[in-house]
C-alpha cells in the first residue's frame, strides 16, 4: 500500500509518498482501506515542527500524519465486537500522537469509530470527524452555548467554522461571524445572522455585550474580541500557539477566557453525523487531492481562505 510521511520537519516538499506494508491489525484494532482523508491546520503545523503534536513525534519519524478519516472494514482484529469486513466507517483517529490517517489502509482502534450513514459519501465524510467536532466541543462542551445567546465566531467560513456557524444556527443561537467580503453570501447561507467583513470593519467596533466567542483564529484578532464581551461572557480559542498570550491578556481584563484541544467523542460524531444525514448541517469541500498531492493540499492549507474542507481520496 502507499501512505505519505513526514521524514523531518520542514514545509510541505518535505512530504513522501512511500510503499508499505500492509498493516496487520493488533488486539482492539481494524484495518480501514481509507475513501478519504481530511487534511486540517494541525497537518501542516505539525509537518513544520509546531504545536504539541510535533512535540510528542519528533523523535518518531518518519510519521504518516492525518486525524479524520473515512472507508471500509477490510481486516478485523483480535477482540473487536460489532464490526466487520465490509462495514463502512468514519472517525476521528490516532490523535494526537498515532495519526495515519493519509493513506490507502490504515490500523483503526474500533472504539474510535462510527458506522457511516447510507446518504453520506465516504469519499467525503473523511473530512468531518475533527473539524466538526473541534467546532461542537467550543460550542457546548466549553461555552455552553443556550439558545437565544449572542455568539461572535471568528473565522466562519474555514473547516471548524463553518460547522460551528451551522451547529450554533441550529441550536438557536444568534449568530454573528467574521469572514472576507467575498464569502458573506456563503456564511448567510450557513445561518450566520450578521457578518463582519473583516477586510473592512474592526469586531471591536461593531459588538459589544456578547454571550461568547469562539475564536478559531487566534493572535491580536482573539485578544480583539475579548472586547465584545458582555460582563458574564466567555471567550474559547482553538489555535494552541497563541492561546497562552490571549488568556493572560484576559485574565488582566477580568474577563473569562480559556484554550482547548478537541477529543475524539464517538457520541458525539454520532449526533453530528445524523445532523449531516438529515441534511440540517452540510460539509462543504474546497477541493479533493488524489493521496499524491498532499503536498498540494498541504499548500492551499496553509495560504489560507479555504472555504470549508479539503480532502484526500486515496
Amino acid at each position: 500500500m502507499r501512505q505519505i510521511v513526514i521524514p523531518e520537519f520542514g514545509d510541505a516538499g518535505v512530504l513522501e509518498l512511500r510503499e508499505a506494508a500492509l498493516p496487520q491489525p493488533g488486539e482492539g484494532q481494524v484495518r480501514v482501506r481509507v475513501a478519504s482523508a481530511g487534511v486540517n491546520p494541525i497537518d501542516f503545523k505539525t509537518r513544520s515542527g509546531q504545536g504539541f503534536v510535533a512535540n510528542a513525534i519528533r523523535d518518531h519519524l518518519p510519521w504518516v500524519p492525518g486525524f479524520e478519516v473515512a472507508g471500509t472494514i477490510d481486516a478485523v482484529g483480535a477482540g473487536v465486537d460489532g464490526w466487520q469486513k465490509g462495514d463502512p466507517v468514519v472517525g476521528m483517529t490516532g490523535f494526537p500522537r498515532a495519526g495515519g490517517g493519509y493513506a490507502e489502509q490504515t490500523l483503526v482502534r474500533a472504539d474510535e469509530l462510527c458506522r457511516a450513514p447510507e446518504g453520506l459519501k465516504l469519499e467525503e465524510i473523511g473530512a468531518v470527524p475533527l473539524a466538526a467536532l473541534t467546532a461542537w466541543q467550543g460550542l457546548f462542551s466549553h461555552l455552553g452555548l443556550q439558545p437565544g445567546q449572542k455568539l461572535l465566531i471568528l473565522g466562519g467560513a474555514g473547516g471548524v467554522g463553518h460547522f460551528a456557524v451551522q451547529f450554533a444556527a441550529q441550536h438557536g443561537a444568534h449568530v454573528v461571524t467574521t469572514g472576507s467580503g467575498a464569502n458573506e453570501d456563503f456564511l448567510h447561507q450557513l445561518g450566520a445572522d450578521d457578518v463582519i467583513n473583516y477586510e473592512q470593519e474592526d469586531v471591536h467596533d461593531v459588538c459589544y455585550g456578547l454571550d461568547a466567542v469562539l475564536d478559531l483564529v487566534g493572535g491580536e484578532a482573539g485578544k480583539a474580541a475579548l472586547s465584545t464581551l458582555g460582563e458574564h461572557g466567555k471567550l474559547v480559542t482553538v489555535p494552541t500557539v497563541t492561546a497562552q498570550a490571549i488568556k493572560d491578556l484576559a485574565s488582566e481584563k477580568g474577563i473569562q477566557a480559556a484554550g482547548y484541544v478537541v477529543e475524539p467523542d464517538t457520541d458525539q460524531l454520532e449526533e453530528i453525523l445524523a445532523l449531516l444525514n438529515r441534511r440540517d448541517a452540510e460539509l462543504h469541500i474546497a477541493a479533493a487531492f488524489p493521496l499524491g498531492d498532499a503536498a498540494a493540499a498541504h499548500r492551499r492549507q496553509e495560504d489560507g481562505h479555504v472555504r470549508g474542507k479539503l480532502v484526500l481520496q486515496p
